[in-house]
């Protein structure tokens, strides 16, 4: 089967607990033992970013020894707290030379897995603003479709991870979800929103024509959530 969470928020081998915020104490071995109860070897998981709060790639191996010992394949894509995320070539490398073989990432491309096309990234939330704001939103919308591309080669319907929500509440990233739209993307699976004001005002359900599913993993109880 395939699975979706978000926002792991590992701090391991840093010191930036999150158990100080409401609902997340002992969160690492809740989330642990939950994920022990549910995922197989055979399964994957998609972990769609905010994986760890390390601020390099080389200071992120216990976190992602942790993830890699847990049961399952695990894609990954980038949050906006993944400051140690950079090119897939060192990404990749890091990953071979400490075997984390469990471990692959979503970052311009696609995975076929179980008839589902898997694809997506980081996206990013419209708000008034200058030039940067721009910048990283083309640069977004370019890395999206570029993934979603690479889905509609294999043949199998797509279905697209992103960390950012394309609608909250009021607030719609206009250019995001106008790529799910021109795609017919059914199903999309994202993360970034905490806490239960803010899960009150996340979009779920169907919105234009998509399925929209939040995957925080405050929200889903530290519990991987099936994809459909």
């Amino acid at each position: 089967m395939i699975y979706a969470i978000a926002d792991l928020h590992l701090s391991l081998g840093t010191d930036k607990p999150m158990d100080i915020f409401a609902g997340w104490s002992d969160y690492t071995k809740r989330l642990e033992a939950n994920w022990k109860k549910l995922i197989t070897d055979n399964d994957t998981v998609v972990v769609a970013g905010d994986i760890s709060w390390a601020m390099k790639l080389n200071e992120c191996y216990e976190d992602f020894s942790f993830i890699n010992e847990l049961p399952g394949k695990k894609l990954f894509l980038k949050g906006n707290h993944d400051y140690w995320w950079g090119t897939k070539k060192k990404i990749d490398e890091y990953l071979n030379e400490n075997g984390f073989d469990s471990i692959k990432i979503i970052f311009n491309n696609a995975y076929a897995v179980e008839g589902k096309a898997l694809c997506g990234t980081r996206g990013w939330i419209s708000e008034p603003g200058g030039e940067k704001d721009a910048k990283v939103l083309a640069r977004e919308v370019g890395r999206l479709e570029m993934s979603i591309a690479e889905a509609e080669k294999t043949g199998l319907e797509p279905v697209v991870f992103l960390h950012y929500p394309p609608v909250y509440d009021s607030v719609i990233c206009d250019e995001i979800l106008e790529v799910l739209k021109k795609h017919n993307i059914k199903h999309c699976y994202y993360g970034h929103l905490h806490g239960a004001f803010t899960h009150r005002h996340a979009v779920t359900g169907e919105y234009e024509g998509i399925n929209f599913h939040l995957i925080s993993c405050d929200y889903t109880g530290f519990f991987p959530v099936p994809v459909v």
